[in-house]
């Protein structure tokens, strides 16, 4: 068991934090998918407008990896399947029937999954259509059947700004939790790793597993941060990762038999009034989410965190990966000579104000950049808020020079995008740290292919 205590990082002190209560909201009419936004997937439909589709049954699968399927988040009709540029799926909308048709399986005892063998786990959830909930490092992209991890990474802590309290969340499922844990454990020859917050909870009574714990503030509870504190990825090492609440929709379909898309949402920010944890399901319409808690007609709606989220409207749904919305107020307003002013920790936020001002309180972030990208000034403020071993701003110019010896010799494979978004966020010079990182796995994976 490792304990793992993180120095280097920042909370994001920004106002509208969700209540830490479950609370319920009206029903959803529709659910969607979005195949577009899947890394280094070519998605093949398997459906058409209008058709009557069950719950957990598939939508499309990916044409380099055909055993792996995407399912329904919800039972009823095919209600639009829209196109992008090129003819690429963007986005399959479900309208919801009140009594939804369900996809069943066979069931198992709590007792009996971590008896069943690796390809009996393998066979039910590529025929129950579970895979997209298991990514892979290097790259974050939907895991591949064919290949044994070395070993597999759960996060329990949420350190994200607005980001559900997993600890709220987890400890009404424990079996269920603990019935995804006993399954994807037969998936690896290595080990399971389970990383919890630190202090007494229900997480001690895991077993199966390794538990290790971690204390800090963001990105501690990001799981690449903590797969290089525990176990670093070596090169040609593959490791998974499965989202907390993801690992507790596998468990309900190995006990129940059926996909049960149901999701712990958290709706917050300076633009929303009353923001709290809802219950809610996969691909929730975000409409059904943010009415009557918008504070404002000119917000930024976010699908997922500030800090890695995709931009969104309330007439878009909920991401496959995002158990999160976030309302940031819009705004184009400068202050006058802002660039000398040096302001005060009521006016302007900065990590200085952050950690020597005397400010309590939340402030009130909008989508004001003050300014636009400029040149690159290595004052170590992506080192401060980075805890990993590795240089970013050497990795930076690896990938601005698109050298991919060079990149995979700085660490770039351990790494994706929200891993450095915090970099991003403190940077001087309002460089995308993390979206380079990503151009630089594209490269590497372009490559390789």
């Amino acid at each position: 068991m490792a304990s793992i205590t993180i120095k280097k990082g920042h909370n994001i002190k920004i106002a509208g934090t969700p209540k830490r209560q479950i609370e319920e909201h009206s029903s959803l009419s529709t659910v969607a998918v979005h195949p577009s936004s899947f890394r280094y997937v070519k998605p093949k439909l398997m459906v058409k407008e209008g058709e009557k589709i069950g719950l957990g049954e598939p939508l499309f699968f990916d044409k380099l990896m055909p055993e792996v399927k995407w399912p329904s988040p919800g039972g009823g009709t095919l209600q639009e399947i829209r196109y992008g540029p090129r003819r690429v799926v963007e986005k399959v909308t479900v309208a919801l029937d009140s009594e939804e048709e369900t996809m069943a399986e066979k069931t198992y005892g709590a007792d009996e999954i971590f008896g069943l063998g690796r390809d009996e786990v393998k066979k039910r959830l590529i025929t129950s259509n579970l895979f997209p909930f298991i990514r892979r490092r290097p790259f974050g992209k939907v895991a591949n059947p064919e290949e044994t991890p070395r070993d597999i990474f759960v996060s329990a802590v949420n350190t994200a700004p607005l980001s559900p309290d997993l600890e709220l969340i987890l400890k009404e499922q424990m079996v269920q939790f603990q019935a995804g844990l006993d399954a994807l454990s037969r998936m690896t020859d290595g080990s399971l790793h389970v990383t919890v917050g630190k202090g007494p909870s229900a997480f001690q009574e895991l077993k199966n597993c390794k538990l290790h714990t971690v204390a800090g503030p963001h990105p501690a509870g990001n799981v690449g941060i903590q797969i290089h504190h525990v176990a670093p990825i070596a090169p040609n090492d593959v490791v998974w990762t499965v989202d907390a609440q993801h690992v507790c929709i596998i468990g309900r379909n190995f006990l129940t038999g059926k996909l049960d898309p149901s999701l712990i949402v958290t709706v917050g920010g300076p633009g929303t009034v009353n923001g709290s944890h809802f219950h809610s399901r996969l691909g929730a319409s975000i409409q059904t989410l943010v009415k009557d808690r918008l504070n404002g007609s000119e917000n930024r709606i976010v699908s997922g965190d500030v800090l890695t989220g995709r931009s969104s409207s309330e007439e878009g749904h909920l991401g496959f990966y995002s158990d999160c919305v976030s309302v940031v107020p819009k705004s184009e307003k400068r202050s006058f000579l802002g660039m000398i002013h040096p302001g005060s920790p009521k006016t302007h936020y900065s990590l200085t104000n952050a950690y020597l001002g005397r400010r309590m309180s939340d402030f009130g972030f909008t989508t004001l950049n003050n300014g636009s990208e400029r040149p690159l000034v290595p004052i170590g403020s992506w080192e401060a808020v980075l805890p990993m071993d590795i240089l970013p701003n050497e990795l930076y110019r690896a990938v601005v020079a698109e050298d991919i010896d060079l990149m995979e010799k700085l660490g770039i494979l351990e790494c994706v995008e929200e891993d450095l978004a915090l970099c991003s966020f403190a940077c001087p010079s309002k460089v995308d740290v993390g979206g380079m990182i990503r151009q630089g796995l594209d490269l590497i994976w372009a490559d390789s292919a």
